[in-house]
């Protein structure tokens, strides 16, 4: 009975469930890295509108495939995903073979709209869904066929946290660290560490139930909960979503020093939470890298501008669009809501002093309720990358 019940959760269990043969698997001699023969097919009009950073990456990829003794937390080999159409609709590419590497010791940024594909990605290499094709290698383990390995290494926060309110922080984290083999003193210290890394340790909040915290606590204990049990490579999806500044800052602070010894994927809409605790970043668009690279190489790859925000009345509109005109023909707007405007002006058009002399000029004849000249942000990246992609989605 018991093998029988060993066997029907094998075989049936949701996500990575196994073949009705896989007790047979140990008898065929397999590389962990050999590649399907689907993950040689690269779609036209994807390899078109590749950035050379991208190609980079996937160069380096296809590099450390062929070094397998090299040591990397997590290698992506054209990894894809696609949900079948329902109803007539057409199939939903969520991700577009994905080439991408990260290293122990680096915290990998996924940055992208909603629906861009990072949760689909996270979905994968947790081992909840399949891929359709390709696959991802974490610390040398497929994660098609040898999820049960790569579970006992790895940490996960959720988008949405799965917890259970009538556990205590406490209970949640001495569960989860029995499941990572912890045990005797060592497990109650982990616990008490990660209580008070996450400031969930003092005033009795370790021991209340977890139904009684807020959404800030829940989030703090779900982060806690990814760590436990030193894991070496963690997932953290929006993992500072719904916290006060305080607990941002702090939840910042234990990211930056858990990532020194494993690697960090972390999804944000948080450009700011980017900028803090990422190594390097990936904008995804429509299923598919954009582009990759360190907050300062992308604002310098994408950038060579400055950001002029203008704030008028409705009716002054045309007037600052004229103004902006007179500074550069090759001024570009990026953004307008409420009276709002955002202008990249190229820094080889105009010299700053210039900006100040039209606001100023501009003042005496309508109200400005508010203006700023900045260089090119992050933000301002991911809005001109996220743009410029779904224009050539919208083409193709």
């Amino acid at each position: 009975m018991l093998f029988a019940a060993f066997y029907i959760d094998q075989v049936l269990t949701l996500g990575s469930r196994k073949g009705p043969l896989f007790l047979l698997k140990g008898f065929q001699k397999k590389s962990p890295f050999q590649k399907l023969d689907t993950q040689m097919q690269v779609s036209k009009e994807l390899s078109q509108m590749e950035k050379p950073d991208v190609i980079q990456e996937k160069e380096k990829v296809e590099e450390l495939l062929l070094e397998p003794t090299i040591n990397h937390a997590i290698l992506c080999d054209d990894l894809r995903k696609v949900y079948p159409g329902r109803d007539g609709n057409p199939d939903k590419f969520a991700v577009r073979g994905l080439f991408l590497s990260v290293p122990p010791g680096e915290c990998f940024g996924m940055l992208g709209p909603n629906g861009a594909g990072k949760t689909s990605f996270i979905n994968m290499m947790i081992g909840l869904t399949k891929p359709t094709s390709g696959t991802a290698f974490v610390q040398g383990l497929d994660i098609r066929t040898q999820m049960g390995g790569i579970y006992t290494t790895m940490g996960v926060c959720p988008q949405h946290d799965l917890l259970w309110d009538n556990l205590t922080g406490r209970e949640h984290l001495l569960f989860y660290g029995r499941l990572k083999n912890l045990r005797g003193s060592v497990l109650t210290q982990a616990v008490e560490d990660s209580l008070k890394d996450l400031n969930l340790f003092h005033g009795g909040v370790a021991d209340k139930q977890v139904g009684k915290y807020s959404g800030g606590m829940k989030r703090r204990l779900s982060v806690a909960i990814s760590l436990i049990g030193d894991p070496k490579i963690v997932y953290m999806d929006e993992p500072s979503s719904g916290l006060d500044p305080a607990s941002r800052k702090r939840l910042w602070s234990v990211v930056k020093h858990a990532k020194q010894n494993r690697a960090i994927i972390l999804t944000t809409h948080s450009m700011e939470e980017a900028e803090a605790l990422c190594d390097r970043l990936g904008i995804f668009v429509n299923g598919s890298l954009q582009c990759v690279g360190n907050a300062k190489e992308l604002k310098a790859r994408y950038g060579g501008t400055y950001v002029l925000t203008v704030t008028t009345s409705s009716e002054h509109e045309k007037d600052v669009e004229n103004m902006v005109q007179k500074l550069t023909p090759n001024a570009n707007k990026i953004y307008h809501l409420s009276g709002t405007q955002k202008f990249e002006l190229p820094k080889e058009d105009v010299r700053i002093s210039d900006v100040f002399q039209a606001v100023d000029v501009a003042k005496r004849k309508f109200t400005v309720s508010a203006w700023g000249l900045v260089d090119t942000t992050l933000e301002d990246v991911f809005i001109k990358v996220a743009r410029e992609a779904q224009a050539f989605d919208t083409l193709s």
